[in-house]
Order: C-alpha cells, then structure tokens, then sequence
C-alpha cells in the first residue's frame, strides 16, 4: 500500500472517532456538514490540544481523491485524534494488520458474524426489558414570539440532550415531535435568526407551542437578501449599521466544491444589488459581537 492509501484508511479512523461523539452521525466525507466540521474542530483541539482549520478539511478531508500527501504535522494530529501516538504508529499498525488480514481473514469473518449476531440478540433483549412501554409523544408547535407566526422547518433545528449528546428532532409542518420520559426531557432550538432556547417538558407538561424570540439583526439581514429594494445606497447605510468591521462571510458552494469568504466590503457589495443569486442564498449561522452586530455569517448558496 502506498502512503495516499494509508491516508485514505486514516480519513475513515477520523470518521469513527468523531462518530464515537457523535453517534447519530452515519454518513460520509462526503456527506459531512458544515455544523460537523464545527464539531470536528472543537474535539480535536480538545483531544491533541491543536488546532485544524475548516479550509484545511474542505482541502484534504472532504476531498473524495487526493492527489498530494498532507504535511506530516498535521497527520500526526488526525493519527493523535485517531488514537495512535502519530502518523509513523498508525502506518506501522496498519502494515501489520494489512498482513495479518489476508492470512486469517475466513476465521475472522466467520467469528464476526457469530459476534454481531450475538449482539443482535443482546441489544434486543436489553431494549425489550428496557423499554417495555412506549415513551408518550409530545407535540409541539414552533412560533416567532412576536408576530405569533409559524417557523419554517429550513429555518430551524431542535435537538434533545440525552447523555450529554445532541440528538437531533425531525421538523415537520414547523412541529416538533418528542419522546418525553419519566424526568424532564430537555429540547434546544437553534436557528440563526432566533435566539437559542432550552426547553423542558415531561408527561405532565401542557405545553404546546415554543416560543422563538427572532434576532433583529439576523432578521434585518435576511430581509435584505430577500427583498427587491432598488435604493441600495440606503440598503448600504443600513448594512453597515448591523454587520461589523470585522466581519466574515464563508458562502458555501454548490455541489461540494468548497467555498469561498467575503469581508465586510465584499459582501456589503454584494448585497446591495438584489440579484435572484443573492435571493437563493440560505443563511446556515450567525454570530454577533459583544455590541450585537454580526460578525460572522455561513451561507448556503
């Protein structure tokens, strides 16, 4: 094997261990969403105490081939996350294993499929005693606090927390549907344009609806992307108004070539004449600075 393929089976240990994390994730590079790049970021600089960049994911990792080796430092990061002490360790165990396979591979096999069977039954078994009755349902419906309105399913995620871990909650017709359990069962919402919020709710809970309260800044900059002004030298005062000096912009490309960033300039330009390009554009997060302005913006075109 050469050292590309080795990097190739590295690129898969990585996916495991963040699944370790993150256990309801069950796709691929290719499938990897800006919010699990965060997430990858956070526990490897959690993990090995470096850092890795986003640009530097979309580069190496998300790429389907790669044609080039990455630097040695940085393998020796993905191999530490891994679980190995570096990049020499994991090609040296994985030599080995590429050796071994090919000489016990029918016993292996067979011993696996016992093994899943057996846990097969085991896990069935534990879920059957476990959860003899069927959790009841909550339902509940997703407003904007202040005009009373319905929150659209693409504008919005909820998630439940169990065991410290997110697990995400399908949106339907802007309704939410739970599982409550005997203690209260806590649900977060996130949306970039509402403020984040964390609610109880448990089987005697009357509850029916979540109140969002929207961001005005986040919704002042939606409106902007999405309306037909014609005066663009009010909408460039009023833009420079909300967003920061500082601000950066990551507009994430169509069918997964990368993307691309824009400062506060750049994208003040690009806003303030309303093409059908910028109206497409759907706002994935928003951050604000200490004075409330927004100093970070993910877009997806």
């Amino acid at each position: 094997m050469t050292e590309l393929d080795f990097f190739q089976l590295l690129k898969q240990e990585v996916l495991l261990a963040y699944q370790k994390q993150y256990p309801y994730f069950k796709g691929n590079w290719k499938s990897f969403s800006s919010q699990d790049i965060q997430n990858l970021i956070e526990l490897v600089e959690e993990k090995t105490r470096q850092s890795i960049s986003e640009k530097w994911i979309y580069t190496h990792l998300k790429a389907e081939i790669n044609s080039k080796l990455p630097r040695k430092d940085m393998l020796d990061i993905l191999s530490q996350f891994s679980g190995f002490s570096g990049w020499d360790e994991f090609v040296f165990t994985n030599k080995e294993i590429t050796v071994g396979k090919k000489e016990s591979q029918s016993k292996k096999r067979k011993k696996y499929f016992i093994g899943v069977g057996l846990l097969v039954v085991l896990i069935v078994t534990i879920v059957f005693l476990a959860y003899p009755e069927k959790k009841p349902i909550q339902k509940l419906q997703l407003k904007n606090e202040f005009t009373n309105e319905t929150i659209q399913a693409k504008e919005v995620k909820a998630y439940t927390i169990e065991d410290n871990k997110k697990v995400e909650i399908p949106i339907r017709n802007s309704e939410i549907e739970v599982a409550v359990k005997d203690e209260n069962t806590k649900i977060v919402i996130q949306s970039p344009y509402y403020k984040k919020q964390e609610v109880k709710v448990n089987k005697a809970s009357d509850k029916t609806e979540i109140l969002l309260q929207p961001d005005d800044y986040a919704m002042m900059l939606k409106a902007f992307m999405k309306s037909d002004i014609k005066d663009w030298e009010t909408r460039k005062i009023q833009l420079n108004k909300i967003l920061s000096d500082n601000l950066e912009v990551i507009v994430m490309l169509k069918n997964d070539l990368g993307a691309e960033y824009f400062n506060k300039n750049e994208f003040s330009e690009k806003l303030v004449i309303p093409t059908e390009s910028v109206k497409r554009m759907q706002i994935l997060e928003i951050k604000n600075d200490n004075e409330g302005k927004i100093e970070f913006i993910r877009i997806k075109q």
